[in-house]
């Protein structure tokens, strides 16, 4: 009773924390990777920060949970995190005021699940922001939703669609990691475009724009992204079994399957 409670409680918050997501996420003035600092008008700051917050609150109350009950799973969790900034942190230098870098969330999403991740990469980026100048204070927001809301998401989506599907586990990790990679960088295309959209064609043109920019050195740098998160999950399998176990990462996997 006191544990269904408390699941109440959490989906409430979160529940509360997503109306004014909607709001602004469907408002007409709303219509407005790395962004830097300064590039987005004020109001679409705001507006990327505040849809944010009901994934924050979801990876506050699902990290909390795992924490709770698996002490063990901490190393794994700063792991995934310490992953996230090094590999994030690896920037290739665009125009556009923009980077291209690999985000290392596609490993956090496999283990933790994606709101999870949300919770880590924002102390990810906001570390970057202030000791590295890499990305910004102010679109904080704008990078968190795309680098550490809607990529894990996708990389979660994809990774567990596979395993369903029967694809083996290291094809599955890779395809979920690469493509989690490449949402994050459509998804900064758009939020660069509602920013600025074309004097001819609009958004979707512009959107066009941005994603040639990012093209050439993100295909590459996503295939790189889904081999390292392979590798690294496969030292994990040797070296960290029980960890991975007290996390879930075996518990849907029948007898048998080949990974």
């Amino acid at each position: 009773m006191i544990h269904t409670a408390k699941r109440q409680k959490e989906r409430l918050f979160i529940a509360a924390a997503a109306v004014p997501a909607l709001v602004l996420g469907t408002a007409r003035e709303a219509h407005a990777m790395h962004i830097m600092e300064g590039y987005l008008p004020g109001g679409f700051c705001i507006a990327w920060g505040v849809l944010c917050l009901p994934f924050f609150l979801a990876g506050y109350f699902s990290l909390k949970r795992t924490l709770e009950e698996n002490r063990k799973t901490l190393i794994l969790l700063a792991m995934s995190g310490a992953f996230i900034f090094v590999i994030s942190s690896l920037k290739i230098p665009s125009v556009f005021g923009s980077c291209s870098h690999m985000t290392g969330t596609g490993l956090g999403a496999i283990l933790f699940g994606p709101a999870s991740v949300s919770l880590l990469g924002v102390i990810v980026l906001l570390f970057q922001a202030l000791l590295l100048a890499h990305g910004g204070l102010t679109t904080l927001g704008a990078n968190t939703f795309s680098m550490a809301v809607a990529g894990p998401f996708l990389a979660w989506g994809v990774y567990a669609l596979c395993r369903k599907l029967g694809v083996k586990r290291r094809v599955s990790v890779f395809l979920g990691a690469a493509l989690g990679d490449l949402c994050t960088y459509c998804v900064t295309s758009l939020q660069l475009s509602l920013a600025y959209p074309s004097e001819q064609g609009g958004v979707a043109a512009s959107t066009l724009k941005f994603l040639a920019v990012f093209a050439p050195a993100q295909l590459p740098l996503a295939v790189i992204e889904g081999i390292l998160t392979v590798v690294i999950l496969i030292a994990l399998e040797s070296y960290a079994q029980p960890e991975l176990a007290m996390i879930g990462y075996y518990k849907k996997e029948k007898a048998g399957r080949s990974v």
